[in-house]
């Protein structure tokens, strides 16, 4: 599967129980940052994917950018910055 986020959006990778995951969607919509969501828990291979992108650990939020690149719980601002808004 292909989860790269469209042009001036991101790829959020996340649990339902990751307060850091809750934070940065709150911060995301109050900007108007567009994101899709996918829980690692419910989506087959997206916590290996998180595991790839991290040494092995499944951090979240892992967050992926449209040039194909990672963050592993990017600030806003790390956000804004890669997407040059």
């Amino acid at each position: 599967m292909n989860f790269t986020p469209d042009a001036g959006t991101i790829t959020m990778f996340s649990t339902t129980w990751c307060g850091y995951c809750k934070r940065l969607k709150k911060q995301l919509d109050a900007s108007g940052i567009g994101y899709t969501e996918i829980n690692i828990e419910d989506v087959a291979g997206t916590a290996e994917l998180v595991e790839s992108l991290n040494g092995g650990n499944q951090t979240v939020p892992t967050v992926l950018f449209p040039d194909g690149s990672a963050a592993t719980n990017p600030s806003l601002k790390d956000v804004q910055l890669k997407l040059g808004v």
